[in-house]
C-alpha cells in the first residue's frame, strides 16, 4: 500500500505487467464482471491524437458507403512465426524460415506448413479470405479497410483479393503522410487507428486469432452485436481445396460455406467455460456475456468455433 497507493493517487491509474493472462474470466460477481466492462469498453481510451487520426479515417469510409474491416494477418513476421507457406515461393519459404530460425524466442522451428494448414492454424491467405467473403455474399462493391501492416508479397499478395474486392484501401492510402505523423514508425500505433475503424466497420473479419481480433469481437458485441464474421480457417481450407479441384460446383461451396458460419457471426453465444483450465477457454474481453442483454433460453448456444490457434 505505501508503494503503490502513492503512485495511483498522483498518477491515477497504474499498469500491471504480465496479469492480463492471469485474470479469472468466469465465478467472479456480476457486479465486477460489470465493472470490469466499464473499464474496457468505456473507461479505456486512446490517446486524443489516435483517436483523431481513427476518427478521421471512419469518416472518409463513411462518405463512400459501408466498409468491412479485415484483420488480414499475413505480415512477414506472422508467416516466419507459424511457419505458413501457402502461395508462397521456394525464395519467400526460404526467408522465412531463417527469419524463424534466426528468433531464439520462438521455440518452434521446423513445421509442416500443409499439416499445420489443415489443422486451421495458418492465417488465411488474402485470396482465400477474398474467396469465403464472396461465398458469405458479401458486396463485392463493399469498401474492404485492410487493418494490419505491410503486407507480405504487398500490392501482388493482395491480387487474389482484389480480384474479388477492387475497393480495398488502408489507412497509408486514405490519409496524407502528414496525418500519420510519426505514428508509421510505431506498429502499435498504427494498429490502435485500426483498432479504431474495425470497432466502427459494418462488418468486421479477422483471417486469424490474435488479442486484438479476440478484443474487437468482445467489443463490438457489447456495443450491440454488430457483425464479426470470424472465419472458420480449419473448414474453410477444406472447402475452399475441393472447390478449387473441382470437386464442389460453386454453389454447393457457398451453402457450405454459409451453413459453417451460421453461429460465427458475432451474436449471442455462450461463453465457453473450462474449469481449471482457464487458458483453453474463451478470455471474457472476448465474450463478456454478463455485461450484454440477458438471451432467451431458446436463443443461446454453446461457442461451435472453439479450437487451439
Amino acid at each position: 500500500d505505501n508503494q503503490v497507493l502513492p503512485i495511483f493517487r498522483k498518477f491515477e491509474i497504474v499498469h500491471f505487467l504480465k496479469t492480463d493472462a492471469r485474470l479469472s474470466n468466469n465465478e467472479l460477481p456480476e457486479n465486477v464482471q460489470k465493472m470490469r466492462c466499464k473499464v474496457y469498453y468505456e473507461g479505456l481510451r486512446f490517446t486524443p491524437h489516435l483517436e483523431k487520426i481513427g476518427k478521421k479515417v471512419v469518416s472518409i469510409l463513411r462518405k463512400k458507403g459501408p466498409f468491412l474491416a479485415l484483420h488480414l494477418r499475413y505480415e512477414k513476421d506472422m508467416l516466419a512465426f507459424t511457419g505458413c507457406t501457402k502461395e508462397l515461393n521456394k525464395q519467400e519459404v526460404d526467408e522465412l524460415t531463417s527469419m524463424r530460425y534466426a528468433c531464439p524466442w520462438w521455440k518452434e522451428k521446423k513445421i509442416n506448413s500443409t499439416q499445420k494448414r489443415e489443422e486451421g492454424l495458418c492465417p488465411m491467405t488474402p485470396g482465400e479470405v477474398g474467396l469465403a467473403l464472396k461465398a458469405l455474399d458479401i458486396d463485392p462493391e463493399i469498401q474492404v479497410y485492410i487493418a494490419a501492416g505491410e503486407i507480405y508479397g504487398k500490392e501482388k499478395r493482395l491480387e487474389g483479393l482484389r480480384a474479388f474486392y477492387p475497393n480495398l484501401v488502408k489507412k497509408e492510402t486514405l490519409l496524407p503522410s502528414s496525418d500519420l505523423g510519426e505514428i508509421k514508425d510505431h506498429s502499435n500505433r498504427m494498429a490502435a487507428v485500426d483498432y479504431i475503424v474495425s470497432l466502427a466497420s459494418d462488418i468486421f473479419a479477422p483471417s486469424y486469432d490474435g488479442n486484438m481480433a479476440k478484443v474487437v469481437e468482445g467489443h463490438r458485441r457489447y456495443l450491440g452485436y454488430k457483425t464479426t464474421i470470424r472465419l472458420d480457417r480449419k473448414v474453410l481450407v477444406t472447402l475452399i481445396d475441393k472447390y478449387k479441384s473441382g470437386k464442389m460446383r460453386w454453389d454447393e461451396f457457398s451453402d457450405s460455406v454459409k451453413k459453417a458460419h451460421r453461429g460465427l457471426m458475432g451474436g449471442p453465444v455462450e461463453r465457453l467455460k473450462i474449469p481449471g483450465k482457464p487458458k483453453e477457454e474463451d478470455y471474457f474481453y472476448l465474450d463478456p456475456e454478463e455485461c450484454l442483454p440477458k438471451m432467451y433460453p431458446s436463443s443461446q448456444g454453446k461457442r461451435s468455433d472453439k479450437k487451439k490457434h
